[in-house]
């Protein structure tokens, strides 16, 4: 079979051949149970861990490595400065829709070509213009749904002095202030991001996306600060800042009938999500091996494949999308009663006679007592973690009753509550002073 794979995704590698050569390009593993803080010592760890553990890697380091071990296969040709201009299709005989025969490319130089392929993968990422190509050959546009996730984010890179993270700073740095959002994410070669996210409504928060208020608010948070210090990192970056997020979904099949044979959307091009969540990569290499399976099984029935990566496509990356769109709904609803200065969980005075919303208690719970809870007890830090990493399903955290209750009492200790949440990081009021500060 010959394939166009548009983008910088392909599927069908080994997976142990790749994890080697991250490694030999300075990716490190992150195990379950590594450096974690005294509160959560001593670690006794459970057969599962083994299955825990983070990849440190920076995004472009695994692009690179991923095209170098393409480059390194048979039969695989890497036509770079290439753009993709539309598809070229024929009637299918059997079914009457439209079926993919290749591309119209345009080279950096020279004349438009049409390269002939017996399928065609969209890679292209969250930007794909599959639906107007679609159009284009006489299909029908996929029926898409998209959200706005509400956020701006910015990050910046770091470099470690000594490549050592500091002690105690656990595989897992990342916190939900509700007004905002932060994370560390260790990478490879000593490199490291800290990435802040807030209301794309909140201007006051925008001073976050300037160099110095960047600076001001890590080290505002407790955290982030051992990380940042002077003595142990250094910026290697400008501060990069990200908005327009949107959630996305795309469905290329209707009514039980494909738009189209021979072409299929893998990762972001089919559904995306706020990339805050982390899942983009891992979620695009889960559907491209996915397909390539889908193929192996249907290699002689276009109709039948599309079907099926339809079927596989909803069951395993749409609980995903479900959850980041919902879990934006609720950081919005969240962010916006912070601003308006509104208390909520056992702070709030609610009129004891109104019925209680149990949509906005558990989002109170969650809110007020689940990151706090993962910093203290280890059984909501490997359920949070699971979840991370894709073994357990989205909606496992909101399912656990065991997890569900130790995220409880940590709520209901409102004098331990308040005291980790301080050590998680300041009150809106107080960010927008230190932002402000001559």
């Amino acid at each position: 079979m010959k394939a166009v794979v548009l983008g910088g995704s392909v599927s069908g590698l080994a997976a142990p051949d790749i994890l080697e050569a991250l490694l030999a390009a300075g990716a490190a593993e992150i195990r379950f149970g590594e450096n974690l803080p005294p509160e959560l010592q001593p670690y006794e760890p459970e057969p599962a861990d083994e299955d825990l553990v983070l990849l440190a890697c920076r995004r472009i380091t695994f692009e690179w490595v991923l095209r170098k071990q393409v480059l390194a296969l048979p039969h695989v040709t890497w036509h770079g400065g290439v753009s993709c201009s539309g598809l070229v299709a024929e009637p299918d005989a059997a079914s009457g829709l439209p079926r993919v025969t290749g591309v119209r490319v345009q080279p950096t130089s020279g004349a438009e070509e049409v390269w002939n392929a017996d399928l065609v993968v969209d890679a292209t990422g969250r930007r794909s213009a599959l639906p107007e190509w679609l159009r284009e050959i006489g299909a029908e546009a996929p029926e898409e749904e998209r959200e706005d996730c509400g956020i701006f984010y910015t990050s910046r890179f770091y470099r470690l002095r000594n490549g050592e993270r500091p002690q105690g700073a656990g595989a897992l740095v990342a916190t939900d202030l509700g007004y905002l959002k932060y994370a560390v994410f260790p990478g490879d070669a000593g490199i490291f991001s800290v990435t802040l996210a807030a209301s794309k409504d909140d201007a006051p928060l925008r001073r976050m996306m300037q160099p110095e208020s960047f600076e001001r608010a890590l080290a505002a948070l407790p955290p982030v600060r051992p990380w940042i210090a002077a003595e142990r990192a250094e910026p290697v970056s400008d501060v990069r800042n990200i908005a327009a997020l949107q959630n996305r979904r795309r469905r290329f099949v209707r009514d039980g009938r494909p738009l189209a044979l021979g072409v299929h959307a893998v990762g972001d091009a089919a559904v995306c999500q706020n990339p805050m969540y982390g899942r983009g990569c891992s979620l695009s290499m889960v559907h491209a091996w996915a397909l390539a399976d889908v193929l192996n099984e249907h290699a002689e029935d276009p109709f039948a494949a599309a079907l099926a990566f339809d079927a596989v496509t909803r069951r395993e990356l749409d609980p995903w999308y479900e959850a980041a769109r919902m879990s934006d709904r609720d950081a919005r609803e969240v962010a916006s009663a912070q601003r308006r200065g509104e208390v909520s969980g056992m702070d709030a005075k609610p009129d004891p006679a109104a019925p209680v919303d149990p949509k906005a208690f558990m989002r109170s719970v969650l809110q007020e007592g689940l990151f706090p809870a993962m910093t203290q007890d280890m059984v909501v830090l490997r359920a949070v973690v699971r979840a991370i990493n894709l073994l357990d399903p989205p909606e496992s955290l909101m399912s656990n009753p065991d997890v569900i209750g130790r995220v409880l009492a940590v709520w209901r200790d409102r004098e331990k509550r308040e005291r980790r949440q301080q050590e998680l990081g300041p009150p809106r009021n107080e960010m927008l002073r230190i932002l402000a500060a001559p």
